[in-house]
């Protein structure tokens, strides 16, 4: 759950200033790119979750968000005397954003829980993982589906403090932004080093400017879509949603990266996470005339 806090600028270390506002909106890095690819794909493609959530109020709460989303949860379990995952965002004026997370129960998805849907990764045209539940859980779908032959998409957020192991690395499709490709490789990095390190494709979120999809055949560069700014928190894990549907759906290099740019810019127009997530109407829109269409004022108390 996304606990939110708007405010003029983000505070300074040991700084207390006033915010405007404060809203519990459902997120979460995994549940946020599971309504995305809902939202984004045709009505023929389920989307499934693979997770948990505590025994709480907020553990309810999402179950019911990615229900009412379209999300399979079948293998979303709640766990006994758990909380279920906070994540603490500060929003400024200009739309950036501050996060901390407390995992709860995202801690305790182990490979057991992967194991239990073995048979539905093995028919799923691609499987998208984050860096919010055990490392050890992410490195064994990773394995099971490189015995299984599915297409893996690794979004490395939040970047662990003692680095990415190697084997995390060797996936389909490896999605950092500046930031995390930095954390990883440091401040010079280019992220089409991921590529040597065993990941066979990096799409590279580039913020304001696009994204690069670095391949061994070469590079695609996909320029960005202007937008108004309300909130950029969730961007890219739409971002990241569109490329998963993209390969659902077979498109080419540079339609996946155009694809998956537009997501990330509607995303970017309204307040929150999972309110803020874009429809495959608003990003066809985007992408056929270059601007963005008025998007229903989800959250509109925020802006007060």
């Amino acid at each position: 759950m996304d606990l939110v806090c708007r405010a003029p600028r983000l505070p300074a270390p040991g700084e207390t200033i006033l915010g405007s506002d404060f809203l519990t909106i459902p997120g979460g890095k995994g549940a946020n790119q599971a309504v995305a690819a809902a939202r984004l794909a045709g009505r023929d493609t389920t989307v499934h979750m693979i997770g948990r959530v505590g025994d709480d109020d907020f553990g309810t709460q999402l179950l019911r968000g990615l229900r009412d989303n379209r999300v399979n949860i079948d293998h979303v379990a709640a766990t006994s005397k758990v909380p279920s995952g906070v994540a603490m965002i500060e929003v400024d004026a200009r739309g950036e954003n501050s996060i901390v997370v407390a995992p709860g129960a995202n801690g305790r998805v182990t490979p057991k829980d992967v194991d239990g849907a073995k048979d539905l990764i093995a028919s799923a045209a691609a499987l998208v993982m984050q860096l919010e539940v055990p490392l050890a859980t992410i490195r064994h779908a990773i394995d099971l589906c490189r015995r299984l032959g599915v297409f893996t998409i690794l979004d490395p957020a939040p970047v662990p403090a003692r680095g990415l192991p190697s084997a995390l690395v060797r996936v389909d499709l490896f999605s950092p932004n500046e930031s995390e490709a930095a954390a990883l490789l440091g401040a010079t990095g280019n992220a089409a080093a991921f590529l040597a390190r065993g990941a066979k494709g990096v799409a590279q979120k580039l913020g304001g400017r696009g994204s690069i999809l670095h391949a061994p055949g070469g590079r695609t560069v996909a320029g960005p879509f202007k937008v108004k700014v309300v909130d950029t928190t969730a961007a890219g894990d739409a971002f990241t949603a569109g490329l998963a549907v993209a390969r659902a759906e077979r498109m080419s290099p540079e339609e996946m990266m155009r694809f998956a740019n537009a997501a990330g810019a509607v995303c970017c127009q309204t307040f929150g996470a999972q309110p803020s997530l874009p429809t495959r109407r608003d990003v066809e829109a985007l992408i056929r005339t270059g601007k963005p269409i008025q998007r229903p004022r989800r959250g509109a108390r925020a802006r007060t």
